[in-house]
């Protein structure tokens, strides 16, 4: 089950706590992806923590800027595919779909509230940044990455629609074509095709990377509070036109994929090292 009610994050000793905030001087809120032995794999519970901290963050005036990064040699590797709550259940194939669409619109809310803060975000890319990693990294407003950074949406090799929007933001920021290239294909890119695309702002060496994205949030933080955060708004006025509608039938989109045989059968294929045999069932 998915814990849409709890309002606590769990102390980093009991191997639970999946982001981590700090606040330091000069107006950075570091926000930082903390199991660097799993990759940074993403989970339903690491859905709610980020919605807890987004709140935290909204309202601490002593944060100017917020600073996405991750622990290890990865971003974010994608689903933790073995975390506990999972699959979600029903009693019919129905009942299950309606609980996916719900339960996919519940991750899109604690989702808004990250991409929706009213101070800029910007995220520090390294390594993997696979599926809801990808995803989650543009939902930050500048993207620093590091030359060794892989940025891929592998989900339709799975059977599953892109789930959390990701490939809209594609469309936004590299256009229609791209998007459909990169969601249809599964193909992953490199740092410097993803600068090209206009998906990332700058590219850096990986021993650089903190250094470099830490310049950037110092330049943000030390400007005027208010005039950030009207630019942010205003721009993501213009850019978003239309995605919340366009999220509500990602939503649906990733219920009817979840509760098909084609996931399975992908998932099955991908754990056995074999092609997948896609039915469209």
């Amino acid at each position: 089950m998915i814990d849409t009610t709890g309002n606590e994050l769990p102390d980093d000793k009991d191997g639970e706590r999946r982001l981590r905030l700090d606040v330091e001087g000069g107006g950075i809120g570091v926000l930082t992806l903390c199991r660097p032995e799993k990759l940074n794999a993403w989970s339903w519970e690491s859905s709610r923590q980020l919605g807890l901290l987004a709140d935290r963050i909204r309202f601490d005036d002593t944060i100017r800027v917020v600073l996405l990064r991750a622990e290890g040699r990865a971003f974010c590797a994608g689903i933790d595919i073995k975390a506990p709550g999972g699959a979600i259940t029903g009693r019919t194939g129905s009942e299950r779909t309606r609980n996916y669409y719900e339960g996919i619109r519940w991750v899109h809310e604690r989702f808004r509230a990250f991409a929706g803060l009213p101070q800029p975000v910007v995220a520090a890319v390294q390594g993997y940044c696979l599926g809801v990693g990808f995803e989650l990294a543009l939902m930050a407003d500048v993207r620093i990455a590091a030359d060794d950074a892989v940025f891929a949406l592998p989900e339709a090799r799975l059977g599953v629609a892109v789930d959390a929007g990701g490939d809209l933001r594609i469309a936004r920021e590299a256009g229609a074509g791209w998007a459909k290239f990169l969601a249809l294909t599964g193909r992953r890119i490199d740092a410097g095709a993803a600068h090209r695309l206009n998906l990332v702002q700058q590219v850096t060496g990986a021993g650089e990377l903190d250094d470099a994205a830490r310049i950037v949030a110092a330049e943000i933080a030390a400007n005027a509070p208010l005039a950030t955060q009207s630019i942010k708004r205003d721009i993501d006025a213009f850019a978003d036109a239309g995605l919340g509608a366009a999220l509500d039938r990602v939503a649906m989109s990733a219920a009817l994929t979840l509760t098909s045989e084609d996931i399975r059968e992908g998932y099955t294929a991908k754990a056995e090292r074999r092609a997948p045999r896609f039915e469209g069932k």
